[in-house]
């Protein structure tokens, strides 16, 4: 599915989100106060926007496991001539990273997207080092109730139409709202990092909530 709609994958996150999600990017790159020294593993990474963006590791290995997506990423790296970015066809569940490689980490609208989430957790606690930072970017729904109902009927009933239309994928932009709907709460999903072996755990919600940005400390 994810290889269908990788052409227009980039131009859909803009249109969808009314550019939104570069700005949620940034604010999860800024969690990590970047050094320079680091390396940054960018879980489902895609078409890599989240590894271009954070300029100030010292290396980047972005991880996805469709190939269509780390193909157009790789394009843009080469475009961008960030030699330091690394593209791995792989398994979130079975990291191609050695224990304790891994200064900092993210994951932006993927973790859901993972067969066994909790599983992908625990792979990116024992790549990390002790004590390396980790962002997460989830969709959540806006804690007002009545942008809580315009947020539902846009996900159920305008952006899959938008999405279908454009992608010319039927199913994939109607996965979008099921999986957001599938996945745990704020709550919920912070007590997952913290059993995968995460500490100062904290889900801040951006946008009223639209989107969470988790953040967390490897123990």
């Amino acid at each position: 599915m994810f290889d269908a709609i990788a052409r227009r994958y980039d131009f859909l996150n803009r249109v969808l989100s009314a550019g939104l999600d570069r700005s949620w990017r940034r604010r999860a790159i800024q969690s990590l106060a970047i050094e320079g020294h680091e390396t940054l593993l960018d879980l489902c990474t895609g078409t890599a926007d989240v590894a271009l963006a954070a300029t100030g590791a010292r290396r980047t290995i972005g991880v996805d496991f469709a190939f269509e997506m780390l193909r157009i990423g790789r394009g843009k790296i080469e475009d961008a001539q960030r030699t330091h970015i690394w593209l791995v066809r792989g398994d979130a569940t079975s990291l191609p990273c050695a224990t304790s490689s891994i200064d900092l980490a993210t994951i932006a609208f993927g973790i859901r997207n993972v067969q066994d989430p909790a599983r992908a957790l625990c792979e990116v606690a024992r790549v990390m080092k002790p004590g390396g930072r980790l962002a997460i970017l989830e969709f959540g729904e806006p804690r007002v109730p009545i942008l809580r109902g315009l947020y539902r009927w846009y996900f159920r009933a305008v952006l899959p139409r938008i999405g279908a239309l454009v992608s010319r994928h039927a199913n994939a932009y109607s996965y979008l709202p099921a999986s957001v709907g599938a996945f745990p709460s704020p709550q919920a999903f912070c007590e997952q990092l913290r059993t995968a072996g995460f500490s100062d755990v904290q889900a801040d919600p951006l946008t009223l909530g639209v989107v969470y940005l988790y953040r967390a400390r490897r123990l």
